[in-house]
């Protein structure tokens, strides 16, 4: 197998990690099925795109299309441990954009709109990013 597709899927985590992935994997295409299929009380993509362009990230249907494909396709990968490090890569920066373009500015704390669960997604991201997809993983197959 190539060195570098290798080093891609390798991972020596324990299943720990595997928790951790597959829980955040289900959290993130929660939230991406909202914002591109209006799923689970989501408001889709028109509706995303509208309240994205109002705080200023234009265009607001390519980034409603962007971040809901980040985190639903990511969301996937994460649950199967297949690419986890790219995917986990695309989804904290889709976490550190949130934080820094809506959640920063209201706070700490999840009950003001602050950036609390971000963070709590965005070190599980960096979590796999470091460590890979751990034990039950599509990508502990292809590295062996």
């Amino acid at each position: 197998m190539n060195a570098l597709i290798k080093s891609v899927v390798a991972t020596q985590a324990g299943y720990g990690l595997t928790v951790l992935r597959v829980i955040a994997g289900l959290t993130f295409a929660a939230h991406g099925a909202q914002k591109l299929f209006g799923w689970f009380g989501g408001y889709g993509l028109d509706g995303v795109a509208q309240w994205m362009e109002s705080i200023g990230l234009a265009p607001g249907y390519l980034m409603a299309l962007l971040a809901g494909s980040a985190e639903f396709f990511g969301g996937l990968a994460l649950i199967f441990g297949l690419l986890a490090r790219p995917a986990a890569a695309v989804l904290a920066v889709t976490m550190l954009v949130a934080i820094v373009g809506v959640h920063l500015a209201n706070g700490f704390f999840m009950a003001n709109n602050g950036y609390e669960f971000g963070l709590a997604l965005l070190a599980i991201s960096v979590a796999v990013l470091v460590e890979g997809a751990g034990k039950l993983s599509l990508d502990m197959r292809l590295a062996n």
